[in-house]
């Protein structure tokens, strides 16, 4: 099997609501005879039902279960309702990743299944086995539709959300970029491959769609086998047209290289995912705290604990090195060249929006000028010229936005909590803060 096939049925397996209920409805087909089987070895006696009261049980719990199931459907049409107005419409495929969902859904259609292979073997003797696994199965499945209701209840608060994106940002974060940035060394553009002239150029034949992931170490084994040097044109992330280029080929022998071995290597999809772009992490936050700074939300409370995450992702990511675009070969030999997100891309995609949608919030500017002070005290020296011209961009969109001078001056405070956390000011270039007085 091809990675590209393998990170398909991954990703279908990740999101798919349907997977894990299929496979439990033959779980429950194959339990039905082998607890009848147990059954008629061990002759249970245990519940004494009879054939009329094992009828009325069983088939009342079969009907409960078959309204879980229609009720846990109408939940996720609400959660997505919920999610996609008032939150981000980025965040909709996280419902359909949820695990507690996908282990309820498989519960109730287990629970309703083997109810039913239950149901119909209550003939003369009556299998009290069977019915005390029906009875268990279904008592879990409602005690799981309780946990589902409470977990729906609060996973779509907008600080969960926002808690659970950034997590899972924080992850690809430590995949892809494990190595620690010096503290002392400065931000150098990454030395780029001596390329040869382009021998090929590939265009992408297939559906028109988001890039998702690459399969680096795949490209690195062709271009090393064809001896020459292989750029992937599009960044993680970007949308791919049919036709557009996808691949350059740079020396070496390229009529060795299959136009089809190359696209499978490459994972498209209709909209982006976390697997191989933290960016994404970054523009779910970003989406959740410009709406909720828009004119039809006002809830500049939610774009401060937005700049909470993204506060802490930029620092995390301010100690790493990132990405430089190359990877080689067992000899050190170049053989991808493609393109990744830089410091100041990151900086900029967490700021410049949340600046210009929250300018006239003091909450958010005065959260954001202290996430400017922080990040300045902490991260690598070669960093913070990103940061200084952020700060002095959004000196500038206070000017602008406020006419009073004390206005501008309370805008301008560093405050955790945008309001009732006030931090004075950092003005020396020691570092040490100003007095409060």
């Amino acid at each position: 099997m091809s990675w590209l096939w393998r990170y398909r049925c991954r990703m279908w397996l990740r999101s798919s609501m349907s997977a894990a209920p299929i496979a439990s409805m033959g779980a429950a087909m194959l339990a039905g005879p082998l607890v009848r089987w147990l059954d008629e070895q061990t002759k249970w006696t245990l519940l004494g039902y009879g054939a009329n009261g094992a009828s009325a049980v069983v088939g009342a719990l079969s009907a409960s279960i078959l309204s879980l199931l229609v009720f846990s459907f109408s939940i996720m049409l609400l959660a997505v309702q919920v999610a996609g107005g008032q939150l981000s419409p980025r965040i909709v495929a996280r419902i359909f990743e949820a695990r507690v969902i996908k282990v309820a859904l498989s519960s109730f259609v287990f629970s309703f299944t083997y109810s039913l292979t239950v149901l119909g073997r209550i003939e003369g003797r009556v299998p009290q086995l069977p019915i005390l696994v029906a009875v268990i199965a279904c008592c879990f499945s409602i005690a799981l539709f309780l946990i589902v209701i409470q977990r729906a209840s609060r996973s779509f608060r907008p600080v969960v959300m926002l808690t659970q994106v950034a997590g899972a940002t924080r992850a690809v974060i430590a995949s892809l970029y494990p190595d620690p940035f010096p503290a002392r060394e400065l931000a150098q553009p990454p030395q780029s491959a001596v390329l040869k002239p382009i021998a090929k150029t590939v265009l992408h034949s297939g559906s028109p769609g988001v890039v998702l992931a690459i399969d680096t170490a795949g490209l690195v084994g062709l271009a090393a086998k064809a001896g020459c040097v292989i750029q992937f044109v599009p960044q993680v992330g970007d949308f791919l047209a049919t036709g557009e280029e996808v691949f350059r080929i740079h020396g070496g022998n390229p009529a060795t290289i299959d136009d089809s071995a190359l696209e499978n290597c490459v994972a498209l999809g209709p909209e982006r995912t976390l697997d191989q772009d933290p960016a994404f992490g970054f523009r779910i936050i970003v989406d959740i705290s410009i709406k909720a700074l828009s004119p039809a939300i006002n809830d500049p409370t939610t774009g401060a604990l937005a700049i909470d995450q993204l506060d802490h992702l930029l620092h995390l990511l301010g100690g790493r090195r990132l990405g430089s675009g190359v990877a080689r070969d067992s000899t050190g030999e170049a053989r991808l060249l493609y393109r990744t997100p830089d410091w100041e891309d990151f900086v900029t995609l967490a700021v410049t929006e949340i600046r210009l949608c929250g300018a006239t919030s003091p909450q958010v500017t005065r959260r954001l000028q202290l996430m400017f002070e922080h990040l300045l005290k902490v991260v690598p020296a070669g960093r913070t010229a990103a940061m200084q011209t952020e700060r002095a961009l959004l000196a500038r969109t206070i000017e602008r936005s406020y006419e009073d001078a004390a206005e501008r001056a309370l805008a301008l405070v560093a405050d955790e909590q945008g309001f009732g956390s006030r931090q004075p000011l950092y003005h020396t270039e020691s570092g040490q803060p100003a007095s409060d007085n």
